[in-house]
């Protein structure tokens, strides 16, 4: 009786009394594989950070970065996404070059914030007589789904080292966990291509058994072809303690940056929101590095000054942001990948989803 006495109080005096409450918006943010490290962040962000926005969001996953862009920028309700560097740089070559499908989907999207740098890795079965990553070099390999940033960090990764793309018939587009079936069993893959942030759900569930089938390949940052990726891509270390039931040591790697970003929305009612998420998000930030994903602790509220030619930051939240942390030297960017020629529909705007023919 007593909370229905309460709120007959508060009804008939018009809330001038009671606390006043807000109801939340339906916003969502897409993610990438539901195993992989995106959508553990996207689920911290949703726990810790978007209830004191008056936010109710909701965490999708999705093929991965190039398919984020997509439904950023399309789909309703989809106000935050998660997308690497590279794929970024990607869609802003193509549209510098003429591409209008790519100018439409990229031009209007922001950065809120840097986030981490995510590893990737490249899987070989066991019995592999290949050690290093420089020499997939003819290899079948599984790069994941169209419209994935692993895709994309792939075929870039291998176009930077040999100064061609992959062979076509080379190419294989399944989930990461169809891929490691095939390599594991039938071995009609060669090499899997795996971008997530350490630990990675998937490769951390292996159990010790998965050391007698699968292993991962060392990156040599001394080779020629290891060297040219290092000029788009960092030098990263996958620590034996992410994985402890499938390696035994440290192992040199790559890695690429991912950034959450929004659109440049102007309804003013979504930038008070938006605006209000980066406030929570400084409240917040301590605990989402004590109690979120591990890769928070890799997360600098602190904002480069620049980000590249073509990236912009969403004005609002940077205002915020600019505040929540001291200003630092900004960090060099990211040199951008070889892009395709204008007009050709090559494997790069395939990966990218800008091309709707085979």
């Amino acid at each position: 009786m007593v909370p229905r006495i309460l709120a007959a109080a508060c009804a008939a005096a018009a809330f001038a009394l009671c606390p006043a409450t807000h109801a939340a918006v339906d916003y969502k943010i897409v993610t990438a594989s539901e195993r992989g490290t995106y959508i553990q962040i996207g689920n911290d962000l949703a726990r810790f950070v978007a209830p004191d926005a008056d936010i109710a969001l909701q965490v999708l996953p999705s093929k991965g970065s190039a398919d984020n862009v997509n439904r950023l920028r399309y789909d309703t309700g989809v106000k935050f996404a998660i997308v690497q560097s590279d794929v970024y740089q990607a869609f802003l070559d193509h549209a510098a070059e003429g591409n209008a499908e790519a100018g439409r989907l990229i031009r209007p999207l922001r950065v809120i914030v840097p986030l981490y740098n995510e590893e990737i890795y490249f899987i070989v079965r066991a019995d592999s007589p290949m050690q290093y990553v420089h020499e997939i070099k003819g290899s079948r390999i599984n790069v994941g789904p169209l419209g994935s940033g692993t895709a994309m960090s792939a075929t870039t990764i291998y176009r930077l080292m040999y100064g061609e793309p992959m062979a076509e018939g080379d190419a294989r587009f399944m989930t990461n966990e169809e891929a490691l079936v095939k390599l594991a069993t039938d071995k009609s893959v060669d090499v899997v291509a795996i971008v997530a942030g350490q630990p990675a759900r998937l490769l951390a569930e292996m159990k010790p058994e998965a050391r007698q089938l699968v292993k991962l390949l060392k990156v040599d940052p001394a080779h020629p072809a290891t060297r040219a990726a290092l000029r788009t891509y960092v030098a990263a270390t996958i620590r034996s303690a992410s994985y402890p039931n499938w390696l035994e040591n440290d192992v040199p790697g790559l890695a690429v940056k991912a950034f959450l970003v929004t659109y440049d929305y102007t309804y003013k009612p979504t930038i008070e929101h938006l605006t209000k998420f980066a406030r929570a998000l400084c409240q917040n930030f301590g605990v989402l590095q004590t109690e979120g994903h591990p890769k928070w602790r890799d997360v600098d509220l602190t904002l480069p000054a620049s980000l590249g030619t073509g990236w912009l930051y969403y004005a609002p939240v940077e205002r915020v942001l600019r505040n929540c942390a001291p200003a630092a030297p900004a960090t060099p960017a990211t040199p951008p990948p070889a892009a395709a020629k204008p007009g050709a529909c090559g494997q790069t705007e395939r990966v990218l989803g800008l091309c709707r023919g085979p």
